[in-house]
């Protein structure tokens, strides 16, 4: 993916603007493993078509599935018919990028095929968290080489499961991973998270509705266990929701240009951390609607500052950030210190990019403290990180000559990214 200059434009003023969003990254990457261990074909609808996804869609492949594309109704793709994973033996490599979902989901999986595999991915990506997995493979009776990426995995194709004991403190995505293939294992799953706290509850949560939409009852008897029976995973056809994280520095904009933004297609009931969104944008003085389907921001001329501890979704933490770099007095956002260990480390990208266009940033254990100063043009770097190109993006709306260095790592998540902004900041949006 070749890195590329983008000039972030200044909003001419306030923005009127409506636009529509591709399919959730979180929701599209469980359904395509759930749909690979299913018990027959599913059809995901309107499913995202980015690089998170692709990988996503090419480690199942390599494990046995087949995934074929239809046409479906959706603006941003085809959809997916996906058959499941046959368990017929495998020699290869699977590649996971820079997507922690690819990295964490895929393991368990390979776990269920006899075979030999190596996963390894982007440079960033050997820095991240995977102990936690690789050592609670091991612990289900699999043998794994390696504690980082690149690792192997090798298995006779058949996971003991049983009571395992976990520490998802670095990310709720080890969790999610061994409750999707939960029910594959010969005795399903008693998985017990022992770390002090579990970040990202919500995307737990997520994981555990799509196991009830196949068939799958996950029971918690307690906080940090949860019970994943063994038995069959049901084939769905189901429609993947706009990834409403993905709305949030478009919504953001609405604040910083004292204009207003709707995104359509919002569900009225999910589980989608973005959906917080409503909420956090009121605290930064946004006035927030949602009717028929979509969600309206109108930015007041006003961004207010916040004491915020965000535990629950840190995935936004880069845009409230950004905004808070904007706003009329300091800030302080915490609950967020696992974020070090995600693309890159963001805590300290976020310090170091405001702080190298003029603005005043502390890191802390768990956060950041934000003195808003007058900002100036100048390189932002990305980080090889679509949050801090997006967030990059939003300062340009209202600081003139920002030029983010690698607006292309977007495609991990909105390759449409740059149309949909322009479309934004033209009045209107492409395929809204």
């Amino acid at each position: 993916m070749q890195a590329t200059v983008y000039s972030a434009p200044t909003a001419p003023g306030p923005l009127d603007a409506v636009l529509s969003l591709p399919g959730s990254k979180s929701l599209t990457n469980r359904e395509l493993i759930l749909a690979a261990l299913a018990d027959g074909p599913s059809l995901l609808s309107a499913p995202l078509h980015a690089r998170d996804t692709e990988l996503m869609s090419a480690a199942l492949r390599t494990l046995g599935a087949r995934i074929e594309e239809v046409a479906g109704d959706g603006a941003f793709g085809p959809d997916w018919i996906v058959t499941p994973i046959a368990r017929h033996p495998v020699d290869a490599t699977i590649m996971t990028g820079l997507a922690g979902t690819v990295m964490r989901f895929a393991p368990p999986v390979a776990a269920l095929v006899p075979g030999t595999v190596v996963f390894d991915g982007d440079e960033a990506a050997r820095r991240r968290p995977m102990s936690t997995m690789t050592t609670a493979l091991r612990d289900l009776g699999i043998a794994v080489d390696g504690d980082a990426l690149p690792f192997t995995v090798t298995s006779t194709g058949h996971v003991r499961g049983g009571h395992l004991r976990i520490d998802a403190s670095a990310s709720s995505q080890f969790v999610s991973g061994l409750l999707l293939a939960g029910a594959r294992f010969d005795e399903g799953l008693e998985l017990e998270h022992t770390g002090e706290r579990l970040p990202s509850m919500p995307h737990i949560e997520m994981t555990i509705a799509c196991l009830a939409e196949r068939g799958v009852d996950v029971t918690s008897p307690r906080p940090g266990t949860w019970i994943v029976p063994p038995g069959p995973i049901a084939a769905r056809d189901l429609a993947i929701e706009p990834d409403l994280s993905n709305a949030a520095p478009f919504l953001a904009a609405a604040l910083v240009t004292g204009g207003t933004v709707t995104v359509t297609g919002w569900p009225e009931r999910t589980t989608q951390v973005g959906d917080e969104l409503r909420w956090l944008l009121e605290r930064f003085g946004g006035e927030v609607t949602c009717a028929e389907g979509a969600v309206t921001v109108r930015g007041t001329g006003r961004i207010l500052p916040v004491d915020l501890d965000l535990s629950i979704g840190g995935e936004l933490a880069p845009t409230l950030v950004g905004l808070a770099a904007l706003a009329e007095g300091p800030s302080r956002i915490t609950g967020i210190g696992h974020l070090r260990g995600h693309e890159t480390d963001r805590l300290a990208a976020l310090a170091a990019e405001l702080t190298a266009l003029g603005g005043d940033v502390t890191e802390l254990d768990d956060g950041l403290e934000i003195r808003p100063r007058p900002l100036t043009g100048g390189l932002w770097r990305s980080y090889e990180d679509h949050r801090m190109a997006t967030t990059g993006a939003l300062i340009g709306l209202a600081v003139p000559g920002v030029e983010v260095d690698d607006i292309a790592t977007t495609s991990k998540t909105l390759p449409e990214f740059v149309e949909l902004w322009d479309a934004m900041l033209a009045g209107g949006a492409e395929r809204a």
